[in-house]
């Protein structure tokens, strides 16, 4: 990036070192599935910590094990809307769904019981399950939203089941391996931060215990670095490569549900933690574990994205600084539009662009890239949205009020477009076209003032 650009990131990690004391803080900026600039402050066994160095990742842990989930949903092993014990029969929870589990809508409570599991070894999955009784549902399924690392754990032990082998196994193998995030591990291996509790009062710290969570594993177990983040938040943000298709991550980052504690900046998605700061939508996840902080984060629309590292318990803002330095370079390198250049159109689809009404209300219906059709408000907004192809005369909505619903041109007998049939809504090429299905039919005096009085 620009120098300016570079001394300008460089400063807001440095200040946040420095004011929040971090043992270490490392941190990078991704764009367009690239890692264009990373800087680090503070020391890892006396040196500077270097894009491999690694730093507990915490609940970033839980979006790799949603990525297997959803590539499970995908092969047609599960659905989103089975309960759980289509999969792990003799639970007191069988009935949640697998999608409540990966939005944090399940109710179930937040901590597994016993001691505090991310300062003390875990048990085995039989242990956990045990411990799960009645009462650690908290909430009515379904009802709010209610972070649960248990939740995580039991998604760890369903994708083990499905897949025949450890939840850590399947990540390594259908996540980590594909993506070629070769340093991501569930044990410090190599050059690594040691985790630190800094003293409130004074500029001391204390280490930080480090273990195996057992089955609450998979809710925060992994290690990893600024190069393999990078490519994983590039994944969030659209670049999945073979692991995913876009469709399918571009489901996840949608909001399940919101935080409605305070004034809505936040929600969760399948697995995604979502973010609206500066006026961006951000995807990805935090993280935090005794002795870390950790956060990946992406702005979808102008694929900027950004990681922070840090090996201290508290004291570093890793969600506003992570949503300042994508900010930060958007502002000071707003990314360039691609350049325009005219593209193959099937001719077929000329005939449905244009002018088009709901009953008097008038759209533009435009042809996107790959067959792809946009309906829009003609003035002002209203209900927009975007249309796949399905063949036959039918496109499929993807996003907006239309999302899931089918678009079906309906033509005359010399086979020329005559309306549209939208989720029973018919869109016509003058308004209240009376030749065509107009729900309730159009009065046979048609258009006339309004009678005098």
């Amino acid at each position: 990036m620009l120098p300016t650009t570079e001394f300008a990131l460089l400063r807001r990690v440095a200040t946040e070192q420095a004011s929040g004391r971090a043992p270490s803080l490392s941190a990078a900026v991704v764009r367009n599935g690239e890692l264009v600039w990373s800087a680090a402050r503070g020391e890892v066994d006396g040196a500077t910590p270097d894009n491999r160095t690694l730093y507990r990742i915490g609940s970033i842990t839980k979006s790799l094990v949603a990525a297997v989930v959803m590539r499970l949903r995908d092969e047609g092993r599960l659905d989103l809307n089975d309960p759980l014990d289509k999969h792990v029969p003799g639970t007191e929870f069988g009935g949640l769904t697998v999608a409540q589990l990966l939005a944090h809508t399940s109710g179930l409570t937040s901590e597994s019981p016993g001691a505090w599991w991310e300062r003390t070894p875990g048990g085995t999955w039989t242990e956990l399950n045990s411990s799960l009784g009645p009462n650690e549902l908290k909430h009515r399924p379904g009802r709010r939203f209610h972070y649960s690392n248990v939740g995580y754990g039991v998604l760890g032990e369903l994708v083990a089941r499905l897949r025949g082998t450890t939840w850590l196994q399947a990540v390594r193998e259908e996540i980590l391996r594909p993506l070629g995030m070769s340093h991501t591990t569930d044990r410090p291996e190599g050059r690594h931060a040691q985790g630190y509790a800094v003293h409130p009062f004074a500029d001391v710290v204390l280490p930080e215990p480090e273990h195996d969570a057992g089955a609450m594993a998979p809710a925060g177990q992994l290690w990893s670095c600024i190069d393999d983040l990078a490519r994983w938040t590039a994944f969030v943000g659209g670049d999945t490569g073979e692991v995913l298709h876009p469709d399918t991550v571009a489901e996840m980052r949608e909001a399940a549900v919101i935080d409605d504690s305070g004034p809505w900046t936040g929600g969760y998605g399948l697995g995604l933690q979502l973010a609206q700061v500066h006026g961006k939508r951000l995807a990805g996840h935090t993280g935090s574990m005794p002795g870390f902080l950790a956060c990946v984060m992406i702005d979808p629309a102008t694929r900027t994205g950004a990681v922070a590292l840090a090996n201290t318990t508290s004291g570093i803002g890793i969600l506003s600084l992570t949503a300042d330095l994508i900010a930060m370079a958007d502002d000071h390198e707003p990314p360039l539009p691609a350049e325009w250049r005219p593209a193959p159109v099937d001719p077929a689809l000329l005939e449905l662009t244009g002018l088009w009404h709901w009953g008097p209300a008038p759209y533009h219906l435009r042809i996107l890239p790959n067959g792809w059709l946009d309906l829009s408000p003609a003035v002002g907004t209203g209900r927009a949205s975007r249309f796949r192809p399905l063949g036959d005369d039918r496109w499929l909505g993807l996003d907006g009020y239309y999302a899931g619903e089918t678009l079906t041109v309906g033509r005359d007998s010399d086979g020329r477009p005559h309306y549209l049939d939208l989720a029973t809504f018919v869109f016509t090429r003058t308004p209240y076209d009376p030749t065509a299905p107009v729900p309730g039919g159009v009065d046979a005096a048609g258009w006339q003032p309004m009678p005098e009085r």
